[in-house]
C-alpha cells in the first residue's frame, strides 16, 4: 500500500471535515482553525475522528488526536493556563500541533482553536507512516 501524497491527505481530510462540519471545501484552508474557523464542538470531534479512521483505515485512541485529559490535570493546569509541565505533556503527544505561538499565552480556554487544518493533516500522516 502505497502512502497518500500530502495534497491526497489534505483533499480527504478536507472532504472528512466538509463532510463532519457541513463547512463549505473554500473554506478548509491549512491554516483554518477547527473550532474558530470551522466551528467545530466537541461533538463533532468524535465524529471527526470516526471518519478519518474510516477514510484513512487507521485506528485513533481516544485522546490522542484531541487530549483532553490534560486539561482536567491539575499538574498540567494551574489557574486556567497550562503549566510547564502541561505544555511539554502537549507537545509530547501532539507532536503534530504547532505549539510555538500557543505556548506564549497558553490558556486552556484557548487550546480549542489550536488545531488547524494543518495540524490534523500532519497528524494523519504520522499515523500512516506508523501503518506502514
Amino acid at each position: 500500500m502505497t502512502t497518500p501524497s500530502k495534497e491526497e491527505i489534505f483533499e480527504k481530510v478536507r472532504d472528512v471535515l466538509v463532510d463532519a462540519l457541513a463547512v463549505d471545501e473554500d473554506e478548509v484552508k491549512p491554516d483554518a482553525t477547527l473550532v474558530g474557523d470551522l466551528g467545530a464542538e466537541s461533538i463533532d470531534f468524535l465524529d471527526i475522528v470516526f471518519k478519518l479512521e474510516k477514510t484513512f483505515n487507521i485506528k485513533i485512541p481516544r485522546g490522542e488526536l484531541f487530549p483532553e485529559d490534560i486539561m482536567t490535570n491539575p499538574d498540567y493546569v494551574k489557574d486556567g493556563k497550562f503549566t510547564g509541565a502541561g505544555l511539554a505533556e502537549l507537545r509530547k503527544r501532539m507532536p503534530f500541533a504547532e505549539l510555538d505561538q500557543f505556548a506564549q499565552n497558553p490558556l486552556v480556554q484557548d487550546f480549542a482553536n489550536l488545531l488547524t487544518v494543518a495540524d490534523m493533516c500532519r497528524f494523519v500522516e504520522s499515523k500512516l507512516k506508523q501503518a506502514t
